[in-house]
């Protein structure tokens, strides 16, 4: 029986799996890298290092003899969104990609809009506003300040496009990550040669562009060896790992919306037409259904911001998790469990790394408001959950009110693997909360797009059915139901009276890195 390989670089880690044509998940594997941040709101990582961890991972799933080297049919990609790997004439890598939630390029987002003719304009254009998490604010930034490097640049690819050309020697791209750049005609699903105009960039700095499901390569000799499998297998276009991740959600029909609590928040929505918010807070983009769009509402610090707790302030649970061999997330999640809805009047701003949906507000900052003699660390965990859950309703709001449907919301990510975070999710949402069978996230889906793609299914929405089943659903607690719709409000309010001191403090912090 054939196999096919998905492979997902990510932020903190590459993770490769190996599915049959039914969706039985033969292996997995991970390998983590570091990230650097040079200065503060900068984010950087070596392309290197995801060559090598891609290249770890396929060996290790290899090493499990659960199928053999050529019953692999083909290999799909997916990656971290709108990072920036620049390469020169001969291939190599001249600085460290820029990664998606890197904040340095507030200014070239000003420029891009103002060469547009506004933000209206590059709505029109490219279907989305210019975002600092972008990657053509990030080629702009790299011209105005490292002219130098980018004299040299001839190619610009994003991450899991470079380890494509690491796979193949080729060149290529998908639309649903090309749309996360900025410069792709979402609408018509090609380069936006207005746009590059407009910013006097070069469309041959740009790989060509492909449906998800189609073959862009095979596996090169080179490649071949290193990994150990035949050369020739074909790859892919893969998706983004937003797309790639609600492929391997089931989330390929109008109605059915996920809401991934990974390091980042999504809330994704599959859309038959090309639906646009006109003031530009949720994405829009193609999805790796072809000739379909998505609508997502991204939070850049969602898991993050609990993640930030346990490695900041979680100390205790950490040393006690290890002498109970159990997960210090389970014990945070069970000190929430016990202080009531709503923290006592606790809140949390999950805007550690800034934030995208709604506010599109690099400067923005996390903080705990309401804070007082009463309260505990259980409170400020439950705070912390809370918080990064509103944040995501601010995104299901939104889409709700561009009349998309939602009649299910699937859960993904760390946020879904906890009952009491799964139920606070239904809560807050106010919606029934669904998991489904599959919790491997965009490396099953980017497996799932390669099985579709060489000819095990006639398309991917064929692909899902054939593989993803709902396991458990979950309707929100009528009555907690009724005292988060009072408490969101608040929390909405929180930003719009602190918008304009964050600014003030970028402001005095930059002043003192100077």
């Amino acid at each position: 029986m054939p196999v096919y390989i998905g492979i997902d670089i990510g932020t903190s880690g590459t993770k490769t799996l190996a599915i049959r044509d039914n969706g039985q998940i033969l292996a997995t594997a991970t390998a983590a890298y570091p990230l650097s941040s040079p200065r503060p709101g900068w984010s950087e990582q070596d392309p290197e290092h995801w060559w090598q961890a891609t290249v770890k991972t396929v060996r290790k799933l290899l090493a499990t003899k659960a199928f053999r080297p050529d019953e692999v049919a083909g290999i799909g990609l997916s990656g971290q969104m709108h990072g920036s790997v620049f390469l020169d004439r001969d291939g190599n890598v001249i600085r460290p990609a820029i990664l998606w939630n890197d904040q340095r390029t507030a200014a070239e987002c000003e420029q891009i809009e103002q060469v547009a003719g506004g933000r209206d304009a590059l709505i029109r254009l490219v279907a989305n506003p210019a975002l600092t998490g972008f990657t053509a604010p990030k080629i702009l930034w790299l011209r105005n300040h490292e002219p130098r490097n980018f004299r040299r640049v001839r190619k610009v690819l994003l991450p899991k496009d470079y380890v494509r050309y690491r796979l193949s020697g080729t060149f290529a791209t998908e639309v649903s990550d090309a749309s996360g750049t900025l410069l792709l005609d979402v609408a018509n699903r090609r380069w936006s040669d207005e746009l590059l105009s407009k910013l006097e960039l070069d469309a041959d700095l740009l790989p060509p562009v492909f449906e998800s499901e189609d073959v862009t390569a095979e596996l090169s000799a080179a490649a071949a060896r290193r990994l150990g499998l035949p050369k020739g297998v074909p790859i892919v276009g893969g998706g983004g790992d937003q797309a790639a991740g609600a492929v391997g959600n089931g989330i390929v029909k109008r109605g059915i919306i996920s809401a991934t609590m990974g390091t980042s928040g999504v809330v994704f929505a599959h859309s038959d037409e090309l639906q646009i918010d006109p003031q530009g807070r949720v994405h829009t983009f193609c999805h790796a259904v072809r000739g379909k769009w998505h609508v997502m509402g991204v939070v850049l610090s969602a898991g993050g911001s609990l993640q930030w707790f346990r490695n900041q302030l979680g100390s205790e649970e950490i040393r006690k998790a290890r002498r109970l061999k159990v997960d210090p997330y389970v014990l945070l999640t069970e000190m929430a469990e016990a202080v009531p809805a709503g923290s006592e009047g606790l809140y949390f701003l999950p805007y550690l790394t800034g934030e995208r949906t709604p506010h599109a507000d690099p400067y923005a900052r996390a903080a705990w408001i309401g804070l007082s003699l009463r309260h505990g660390k259980g409170h400020l965990v439950r705070a912390v959950i809370e918080g990064a859950t509103y944040a995501m309703r601010d995104s299901l709001e939104i889409i709700r009110g561009m009349n998309v449907p939602v009649r299910e919301i699937r859960l993904s990510g760390g946020g879904a693997r906890s009952p009491f975070w799964r139920q606070l999710q239904a809560d807050v949402y106010g919606s029934t909360v669904a998991t489904i069978n599959a919790e491997e996230g965009p490396a099953f889906g980017a497996a799932l797009l390669a099985a579709a793609g060489t000819g095990a299914y006639r398309n991917v929405a064929q692909a899902c059915a054939a593989t993803i089943t709902v396991t458990s659903r979950r309707k929100p607690d009528p009555k907690l139901r009724r005292r988060y719709n009072e408490l969101y409000p608040v929390y909405c309010r929180l930003y719009r009276a602190l918008k304009d001191e964050y600014r003030t403090i970028a402001e005095l912090v930059q002043k003192h890195h100077r």
